[in-house]
């Protein structure tokens, strides 16, 4: 496949944003699993990594399906609205990493796709029913990741009662790698899919691919290697809000927190729901805290987080309409 220059330059910015994809969302796999000493930072990004990675061949392409075209009606897709919805992800990823505020990647290129087909086409290119699941599990995907997060802690916590706390401790330091596997690989899946439907809808949209939906494989590959590649490098800001901030965890704790994140990431892709990690592991650690004492959550930090979800799409909207604007006036 002979691609334009123009064409190139945009799945370019489109791995970038992948890239801080995983830079940004690094915590989400390694939070808990640094905070509570189970494995060293270096050792625990590279764990994450390598599970982000090989996520591709474990699940389909329904969340790369609803990205393309179940938001955005894809007969108006542009490269012009690829780009102003890349440009403003990526700059709302930069933002809230510098803040150290857990955001969601998924939200952000969304809320960008959204706002640059909007100002480019009007409310019509929206697809009401495709924004309404999102908006939906905006709200559930933390609620459904702290109700998983507080069972899995009870259930362990009655099943281990006889335990002493350091057979425990010992046993879930090693579980916690199993945990922490699991949840990159529902993280790779569901995030890296994401920058996958964008290319694919680009490659549609200037005429690269016909015929009936499909992500070449190359679009996979390149997709998953560089939301692994930026999990590697690791967002430590978005670390200590994560695994330290928002409540105190040890092993069992994290166990359970990434396990219960796992279910939901691997449920949510199994759909073709484009979730929040960011959000779904949140609420998990919320709900690990929360077995102990509604104290142990550190609610201030919390608020502060459900504050930038909250912003997060009508944010990335307003950027991506001024990119949009942006690029015209640049032609």
């Amino acid at each position: 496949m002979h691609l334009p220059p123009q064409v190139v330059a945009i799945i370019g910015v489109a791995l970038i944003f992948d890239f801080s994809n995983g830079f940004h969302d690094a915590a989400n796999s390694i939070a808990t699993v640094v905070s509570t000493r189970v494995l060293p930072p270096r050792l625990a990004v590279a764990w994450a990594a390598f599970f982000n990675f090989v996520a591709f061949a474990l699940f389909g392409v329904h969340v790369a399906k609803t990205i393309a075209k179940g938001v955005v009606d894809p007969s108006v897709v542009t490269p012009e609205i690829v780009l102003a919805a890349l440009i403003a992800a990526l700059a709302w990823n930069l933002l809230t990493w510098w803040l150290g505020l857990p955001t969601s990647s998924s939200h952000t290129l969304i809320g960008g796709f959204v706002g640059a087909a909007m100002v480019a086409k009007g409310p019509g290119a929206v697809i009401a029913s495709g924004i309404t699941r999102v908006a939906w599990f905006i709200a559930l995907s933390p609620l459904i990741g702290l109700a998983l997060g507080f069972t899995a802690m009870l259930m362990v916590m009655w099943g281990f009662r006889r335990w002493t706390p350091s057979g425990v401790d010992k046993l879930f330091r090693k579980l916690q790698l199993v945990s922490a596997a699991a949840f990159s690989l529902g993280h790779g899946s569901n995030d890296a899919q994401k920058t996958a439907g964008i290319i694919t809808a680009l490659l549609y949209s200037t005429g690269q691919l016909t015929g009936e939906f499909h992500v070449p494989l190359w679009v996979i590959l390149t997709s998953y290697g560089a939301i692994a590649l930026g999990t590697l490098m690791g967002g430590w800001r978005i670390v200590r809000t994560m695994g330290m901030n928002i409540t105190k965890l040890q092993p069992v704790g994290g166990f359970c927190a990434e396990t219960a994140g796992a279910i939901a990431l691997f449920g949510a892709t199994a759909v073709g729901i484009p979730v929040s990690t960011t959000h779904t592991i949140t609420g998990a650690i919320v709900g690990v805290g929360s077995t102990r004492s509604m104290s142990a959550v550190k609610w201030g930090v919390a608020g502060r987080i459900v504050w930038a979800w909250v912003l997060t799409m009508p944010a990335a909207g307003v950027i991506a309409a001024i990119a949009w604007w942006a690029i015209g006036l640049a032609r």
